[in-house]
């Protein structure tokens, strides 16, 4: 099954990544620390595109998923 898109959650230690697929499935809901949650999204396809509320570190994680060749959409929190 294709990856539409991934949401996740920033937090101050503790990241919530949860992976939709094309047909709005939810394929993958977890917790992953601070230190595990590049590893998690090299896993996945480059391309992927990745959801995030915009705050103060999102910008900065932004950054690095684009440079790794994912699409970044930061939301803001309002909505």
């Amino acid at each position: 099954m294709s990856i539409k898109v991934v949401g996740i959650d920033i937090a101050k230690n503790l990241f919530q990544v949860c992976v939709l697929g094309t047909n709005g499935q939810i394929l993958s809901n977890r917790k992953v620390k601070r230190d595990k949650l590049l590893d998690t999204v090299r896993q996945l396809p480059e391309q992927t595109a990745l959801a995030m509320e915009s705050c103060a570190t999102s910008h900065h994680w932004g950054r690095i998923f684009q440079e790794l060749g994912y699409t970044v959409a930061l939301i803001p929190a309002q909505h």
